[in-house]
């Protein structure tokens, strides 16, 4: 019974990740409060959840940095690919008041507008510029795939643990 609460927390968290929410955080969160209440030496066990974590750690790192990969890609400069990170944060911010899908929108629309805007602040190309924000948009949607495939191997690793 134990184990099918996890997984169905597990589910949720999951459903979260796409909306732009911590859902690896909650995975995780929810990985270790099973590993302290469940009776018995170690349920999960600290090695897999540190295993966990680490994943969660390089889906964020990655989240953030796919987008201005992308747009040095399809050309930009390594100012539009930072002008992609940053927009990519400030619109998951200014996305959130918007009701649950807010932030992935804010965070989408972000990438794609700075790095359009510093992309053209150093060339003076639109059509370069807006090349190279298709580029950031492209690598944020990316970004997002990756880290609900994380999720699911995070969710099927705490889930194993606890179930061996």
């Amino acid at each position: 019974m134990e184990i099918l609460l996890l997984a169905l927390v597990l589910g949720g968290c999951l459903f979260l990740i796409p909306l732009g929410l911590p859902g690896l955080w909650l995975m995780l969160a929810a990985g270790f409060a099973y590993d302290l209440l469940m009776p018995g030496p170690d349920p999960i066990g600290i090695w897999n959840i540190a295993g966990a974590l680490v994943l969660a750690v390089l889906a964020e790192v990655a989240e953030f940095t796919l987008a201005g990969k992308y747009a040095r890609k399809y050309g930009g400069s390594r100012r539009a690919g930072w002008g992609a990170i940053l927009g990519g944060i400030v619109g998951a911010f200014v996305g959130v008041p918007l009701p649950i899908i807010g932030s992935v929108i804010g965070a989408f629309a972000g990438a794609f507008v700075g790095a359009l805007a510093f992309e053209y602040m150093g060339s003076r190309n639109a059509g370069v510029a807006t090349r190279v924000a298709w580029g950031a948009l492209i690598g944020r949607v990316v970004a997002a795939a990756l880290k609900v495939g994380v999720g699911v191997a995070i969710g099927a690793w705490l889930l194993l643990a606890a179930a061996i």
